[in-house]
This record gives C-alpha cells, sequence and structure tokens, in this order.
C-alpha cells in the first residue's frame, strides 16, 4: 500500500443485509483470484447476493464484519457458529468457521485483515466457542498464526480460551 493511497479512517463494523450486493462482488473477486472460475459473474454475485442477505438477517448462524472506508466496503471476514452435539464434558458446545477473510488488494498492508479477524475472533471467545477452524490462502497463513492458530492435518485450529 502507498503512502497517496492510505484509506480514510477505516471501522470496522458489522454486515447488515444491505451490504450483500457489495459483499458478493468481495467474495467474487476473492475467489475467482484464487481458482478457475466456472460461473458467470452476473449469475454467482445475482445467487449469492441472496444468500448472503438472507444470512445476515437476525437469528442466522452467520456473521460478517466488514472493512468500512467512508461508506466503501473494502474488506470482510466471515464467521459461522456451529453448534455441537450436547456432552457431559468441560469442553465448549459450539465450534467456529471462519470464511472469506478478504481485503482489497490496493488496502492490503494496512492491518484491516488482522482487524477483520480479530473482531470473528473475540466473538468466538465471547461466546464461548470450543475450536475455531479455517482453510487458509497460501498468502493468509502467517496471519491467521499469529492469531493463535495452528496447522492440523488439513486445517487449522485455534483452541478457544473456554475450553480448558
Amino acid at each position: 500500500m502507498t503512502s497517496e493511497a492510505v484509506p480514510p479512517a477505516v471501522i470496522i463494523r458489522a454486515a447488515q443485509p444491505a451490504d450483500a450486493p457489495v459483499l458478493a462482488r468481495l467474495r467474487y473477486e476473492f475467489r475467482a483470484s484464487e481458482d478457475p472460475v466456472v460461473e458467470p459473474e452476473a449469475d454467482f454475485r445475482a445467487r449469492c447476493t441472496a444468500w448472503m442477505a438472507a444470512q445476515l438477517a437476525p437469528g442466522g448462524s452467520w456473521r460478517c464484519w466488514v472493512a468500512d472506508a467512508g461508506g466503501a466496503l473494502i474488506g470482510t471476514a466471515w464467521l459461522q457458529l456451529i453448534e455441537k452435539l450436547p456432552n457431559p464434558v468441560a469442553e465448549a458446545e459450539r465450534h467456529g468457521y471462519i470464511s472469506s477473510v478478504y481485503v482489497e488488494p490496493r488496502w492490503r498492508g494496512a492491518g484491516l485483515g488482522s482487524r477483520l479477524l480479530s473482531a470473528a475472533v473475540e466473538t468466538c471467545d465471547r461466546e464461548e466457542v470450543d475450536a475455531i477452524i479455517l482453510w487458509p490462502t497460501e498468502r493468509s497463513r502467517t496471519l491467521y498464526q499469529r492469531h493463535g492458530f495452528s496447522v492440523r492435518d488439513d486445517h487449522f485450529e485455534r483452541r478457544g480460551v473456554h475450553g480448558d
């Protein structure tokens, strides 16, 4: 990120259903940069916008945070809280699944990915999540390691503070 490209004050806030069209664009940009696209962009964005708007409605198991630079959404992080089966041991009964941590390329290097990830991890800590799972890109591995995630076979895992 160049000094002349410093964003205005960027806030990290909870996403709202009205953010879904921009979130769908960010999701497309993220995934299309990682793997070959097999669906026309317009079709994907329409399908994804509907799904995201529904997931962001109150009462859902998904949460999302955005990096908002003066009304322009430039980054995102998604978290799904997954209920576990009840158990009789000292172990929290939810998992967290973090997905689509993405910052537009021109804003990378300003700590926004870290701030977005922190919002999701702090929510997991408050809600007594047992373990958080995710699938990193090659580029994002060090970000997750700095936040306490470690390699476990085919995924990263971070044990929650309440899972001891």
